[in-house]
């Protein structure tokens, strides 16, 4: 059964805020917003400001979960050093998952190349989730999006390099790149059953570089942009967003179309819908 995707072209706050009305879910409890804080010195993420409207009409927590490797988030102390950078902590609630320890231990017995995921503890304090994903390229994965969102973003510091090395942490950024993607969409179904549905899904197709906003040195976007996505399937809304870049008339396109595929991006979301995280199939709805 197809999955309905909502798209506008109109890319701003209150544009946001609109599509996410369209899907029509009330995210009841405590309510997590996912978002990347974005790498010091990198360009291209998409700031606070910009979330702000439709993180107002849900509430919630801004939560993020620090890097695997050296950079401006890191650590507990530098990452919120960086929330406050970047505007996050002026405007919301911010909390670093995995600021504590121990990580929470997710057991995922479908899973293909991984069968446990390691997340930032303090997940166990939300009941809901806003996924709020800047889609862009990216070094590793080819692209990033909601899939990404849900894996390497709730992974604690160890949990990213327990993904990327496939469950070797020893030289985890070795490991077999397919192998790596297809962790990838392990670990964001692990995440996706803790909220059990209730989670809804935002990507925005602007300030697309090749490069994820985790560099902090990062080429400029290379192609227009493109729009707003809303969903509540994360494999759907990610694919969507491929076939989009696929199909726009932007001279720039073939740069970016030249990252997804030479790391083999499109790999991701035929995994988690290989392991039922979502579908490929869907219903691109215009508004």
């Amino acid at each position: 059964m197809a999955s309905k995707v909502y798209f506008t072209r109109n890319i701003t706050p209150e544009a946001v805020a609109e599509l996410y009305k369209k899907l029509d879910i009330e995210l009841s409890g405590e309510v997590a917003i996912k978002v990347h804080s974005g790498e010091k010195g990198n360009q291209n993420f998409l700031r606070a400001p910009f979330w702000k409207p439709v993180i107002d009409m849900v509430g919630g927590t801004v939560v993020e979960c620090n890097t695997a490797y050296e950079g401006s988030r890191n650590t507990t102390a530098a990452h919120r050093q960086t929330l406050i950078d970047h505007g996050w902590s002026d405007l919301f609630k911010t909390e670093i998952l995995d600021a504590e320890g121990p990580d929470l231990e997710l057991s995922m017995p479908y899973g293909k190349k991984i069968k446990k995921n390691f997340v930032g503890r303090g997940i166990e304090k939300y009941n809901s989730l806003l996924c709020l994903s800047h889609f862009k390229g990216h070094p590793m994965g080819g692209y990033g999006g909601a899939i990404k969102q849900l894996s390497i973003g709730f992974a604690s510091s160890y949990g990213k390099q327990y993904i990327h090395g496939v469950g070797v942490t020893d030289d985890f950024w070795n490991a077999d790149h397919d192998s790596f993607l297809m962790a990838m969409a392990d670990a964001a179904k692990s995440v996706s059953d803790y909220f059990e549905g209730r989670a809804a899904y935002i990507n925005v197709m602007a300030n697309m570089s090749v490069d994820c906003d985790c560099c902090a040195v990062a080429e400029d976007p290379c192609i227009a942009d493109i729009g707003i996505l809303a969903s509540l399937d994360p494999v759907a809304i990610d694919k969507a967003c491929l076939d989009l870049v696929y199909e726009t008339d932007d001279k720039g396109k073939g740069h970016l179309i030249k990252r997804i595929e030479s790391r083999n991006g499109a790999l991701t979301p035929k995994a988690a819908a290989d392991i039922g995280l979502g579908s490929l199939e869907y219903e691109l709805i215009e508004v």
